[in-house]
């Protein structure tokens, strides 16, 4: 055999090996996945009885999906989450392009010093600004709302770091030149900077709208009504202090709030993997 028959037979075993582990972590990520569908599909009486097993009642995930809707009000749960996603994203961005440009392309005193704390605050735990920042929506009377749940995640340093990463590649030149032309500094934002950021941005709604669609900590601190309760909050309206938790519907419900995000990632995963790949070579 020839030594590139040799070195052809190599590469292709390569392949073959490197596809099969990619293969087998990808059905170990998808298990957990799988098992919240086979128990969607179960009757209460073989959720503990048949835990792995196959479903014997194939009709029974229609009345699962049913209870999910019918036992809590699923639907205002996801609205009440696509109006907080929504409304965060749209915020973090109005804040972040604007604070991300001056940071990358222009020159004022103590951008050093700025751009450092949006660094430490990065290394800074959720957790930590919770307790005075409950206090103060207390004493305004703004717990239970949607400003309650909008209001702490604002400012999100990690966009501004993400797109003054992204902004700071731009070629001055083409600023300066743009500038010559009697371009204002909204305009070069909004005409040249932020259509050539495009896969920054989305890599960053990924992370907000995954982040904050998921988020159980803060909107179980705030939200006091059922009917401002976001789809992870609301998963907990499935117990039942004296008939227990509905497992079947539970998981039912579950498959509904983890649509969206799967849906938005598949739609948008070549930008969002392209945004981080540009970011992180400059």
């Amino acid at each position: 055999m020839s030594k590139h028959a040799t070195m052809s037979l190599r590469r292709i075993g390569a392949t073959i090996t490197a596809h099969t582990v990619l293969i087998g972590l990808a059905g170990l990520i998808l298990l957990p996945y799988v098992w919240v569908l086979l128990t969607a599909a179960r009757a209460p009486s073989e959720i503990f009885s048949n835990p792995f097993g196959l479903p014997t009642e194939p009709g029974i995930i229609v009345e699962n999906f049913r209870r999910a809707f019918t036992s809590v009000p699923m639907l205002r749960f996801l609205g009440n989450g696509a109006i907080v996603t929504a409304s965060l994203l749209i915020l973090q961005l109005l804040i972040a392009i604007p604070s991300a440009y001056a940071l990358a392309k222009l020159r004022f005193a103590g951008q050093g010093l700025l751009f450092a704390l949006i660094i430490a605050s990065l290394c800074v735990p959720i957790q930590v600004p919770m307790l005075p920042l409950y206090l103060g929506l207390a004493h305004l009377g703004a717990l239970d709302s949607y400003f309650a749940l909008i209001f702490p995640f604002v400012l999100s340093p990690f966009a501004i770091f993400l797109l003054r990463q992204q902004f700071k590649s731009f070629p001055d030149e083409i600023i300066q030149a743009a500038r010559l032309d009697g371009f204002s500094e909204f305009e070069i934002l909004t005409r040249l900077i932020v259509p050539s950021a495009k896969p920054a941005i989305a890599a960053f709604a990924i992370f907000s709208i995954t982040a904050h669609w998921n988020d159980l900590y803060w909107p179980l601190i705030v939200v006091s009504s059922q009917s401002m309760a976001t789809p992870p909050l609301g998963m907990l309206y499935f117990r039942d202090g004296d008939l227990g938790t509905d497992y079947g519907a539970m998981m039912a419900g579950a498959i509904v709030v983890i649509a969206p995000i799967m849906i938005v990632f598949l739609f948008a995963q070549r930008h969002f993997i392209r945004g981080l790949t540009m970011t992180g070579l400059r």
